[in-house]
């Protein structure tokens, strides 16, 4: 009995497999690399009133791929596949203003609320504590 995986064809096969799978994750990449220009990343330039604001982002992309072939002797079909994902997200913008640049960065608002809590509650409950402690001894 001939093994399936050492004859020729199955060396063609897996070629053939192979070059699908480079062409698949070429065109993936081609398509997905047109997405990720600067424009994705910093945005069309918004002019008025003597100001010049662009937007700045961060821009994330990955993906994958996936192939299949026959093997055994009665012809069964194996495969696989993958997929992709894009995440852009804003940083800030760059206004410029009277011939200067200047970046301004976009804060997350639970930054500014629960950092100052926190700090005040911990400067408040601190002592409180420090004097409990204390008191057992």
């Amino acid at each position: 009995m001939t093994d399936i995986e050492s004859t020729p064809e199955a060396a063609v096969k897996a070629s053939e497999t192979a070059d699908a799978v480079r062409t698949l994750l070429e065109r993936l990449a081609d398509r997905l690399g047109g997405k990720a220009s600067v424009t994705t990343v910093f945005g069309e330039p918004i002019v008025g009133d003597g100001v010049t604001v662009i937007p700045v982002a961060r821009a994330v992309y990955g993906f994958g791929g996936g192939a299949g072939r026959e093997t055994g002797p009665a012809k069964t079909g194996q495969g696989g596949g993958g997929g992709g994902g894009a995440r852009t997200k804003p940083l800030g913008f760059i206004e410029i203003k009277e011939g200067t640049a200047t970046y301004k960065p976009i804060r997350d608002p639970w930054t500014d609320i629960v950092v100052p809590v926190t700090l005040v509650l911990a400067g408040t409950l601190a002592p409180r504590l420090a004097r409990a402690i204390g008191r057992r001894r």
